[in-house]
């Protein structure tokens, strides 16, 4: 006897194979469905594995049962052989059972071969479609899953990736939120025009659009260094090495007459550190206690051309200290008020300073501390919420070498990031 299994997909391809190798008196023993190995196979459609037996008339046990029944006549000699081979195909078909630790759809052998094979296949569609049906489902629940880790994984990219190429750099460059949304609506008032250019370059073209926004939100004068100039500004911006700066580079480098007054006496040290750039520059310097010295203090410097003004550091949020710091700033009677801010503050705590000290009518400002910072975006955020020109930045601490006049078109590349002064 002859025994084979075969791995299929489909029952006629069984049939083919099985009448080809075995011959059309070949029976099946049993057929089962069976999935692929590996992991591909939990998302694919199961196999059948079907095992199929033909009597072998050449077997040594069927020829000596021949040689029995020799003496039969020929009708109940083919009964015993029949009889005979389906017994032992029987018996072969229990050990298979046995065998399979999955379960099995068994049919009995009919004796006419096209009755099994039509059962057989009817059993095996109504299973393959069950089957399938049950992968469909899987299959669409699994792609509805996956598409929703997918929306899930790009929401954020998407934000990301949403943004163009203007609003990138501006965030890079540490530009405040608000006004980015604001250069983004200039922008916007701008596409006709430069829609009609002959540009080629769509990044380029965008660039040169935001510079052409930028220039008309910077605005640079020159601070006229002459007659009576104070400087405010909170704690901690540099303001008493910035005042060493501008006398080093009128009494140094211009030749001027110029006087210094400070008003800084809570500070520990600031006296001694501005008196000892007086002494050597050889300007006259005064120390100013209450507002009554105020004016005895610009008498002894009625000859100089320049008298610069350092006050005191005050917190934006006391409102007591600003308006105790305004009456000594009303009581030099200048117009020449600067308000110096650290270019690394805050872009929150440039709003409340800004706000805090427009009761003293600065009208320009002097942005310090350049050289501590890798971004100049803030530089920006100052001008854009002051809403009065930039006079001076401050680069360093070098007196009094570092201290530089920039014009617009050095800002708009260094809020870029296209320029950096160290």
């Amino acid at each position: 006897m002859i025994i084979k299994r075969y791995v299929v997909n489909s029952m006629n391809e069984a049939m083919t194979r099985i009448r080809y190798e075995l011959g059309a008196e070949a029976v099946i023993i049993s057929q089962r469905k069976i999935r692929k190995p590996g992991i591909k196979g939990l998302f694919t459609s199961k196999i059948i594995e079907v095992t199929a037996a033909v009597e072998n008339q050449t077997n040594d046990n069927d020829l000596n049962a021949l040689k029995k029944n020799e003496t039969k006549s020929d009708g109940q000699s083919d009964n015993g052989l029949r009889s005979n081979g389906i017994s032992s195909i029987e018996a072969l078909k229990k050990v298979v059972q046995q065998e399979n630790t999955i379960k099995v759809y068994p049919k009995e052998i009919q004796t006419k071969k096209k009755e099994t094979n039509e059962d057989s296949l009817q059993e095996l569609q109504k299973n393959e479609k069950n089957d399938y049906n049950i992968s469909s489902n899987i299959m669409s629940e699994m792609m509805k899953m996956q598409r929703m880790i997918s929306e899930l994984s790009l929401t954020k990219e998407s934000s990301d990736n949403g943004k163009g190429e203007v609003e990138k750099i501006l965030e890079e460059n540490d530009v405040d939120q608000e006004i980015i949304e604001s250069i983004l609506e200039k922008m916007k008032d701008d596409d006709n025009e430069y829609n009609n250019s002959q540009d080629e370059n769509l990044k380029e073209n965008e660039i040169k659009r935001l510079k052409d926004v930028l220039k008309g939100m910077i605005h640079v004068s020159s601070l006229k260094l002459q007659g009576r100039i104070v400087l405010v500004g909170p704690t901690g911006v540099g303001k008493t090495t910035t005042i060493a700066k501008l006398a080093g580079r009128l009494a140094l480098t211009q030749g001027k007459k110029v006087g210094l007054i400070t008003v800084d006496t809570y500070r520990i040290g600031a006296v001694e550190q501005l008196k000892t750039y007086a002494d050597i520059m050889n300007i006259p310097f005064e120390v100013v206690y209450s507002v009554n010295d105020m004016e005895k203090a610009l008498e002894s410097m009625s000859e100089c051309e320049v008298v610069l003004i350092d006050t005191t550091g005050r917190s934006s949020k006391n409102r007591m200290q600003i308006s105790e710091l305004r009456t000594f700033v009303e009581k030099v009677g200048t117009k020449n008020v600067s308000l110096v801010l650290s270019a690394t503050t805050k872009n929150k705590d440039i709003k409340y300073i800004i706000e805090g000290y427009q009761v003293l009518n600065y009208n320009s400002i002097i942005v310090t501390k350049l050289d501590e910072t890798s971004t100049y975006g803030s530089i920006l955020n100052i001008l854009e919420s002051a809403k009065v020109p930039l006079s001076f930045v401050s680069t360093g601490q070098n007196v009094p070498d570092d201290i530089k006049e920039l014009s617009t078109d050095n800002v708009v590349s260094l809020v870029l990031g296209e320029d950096a002064v160290c």
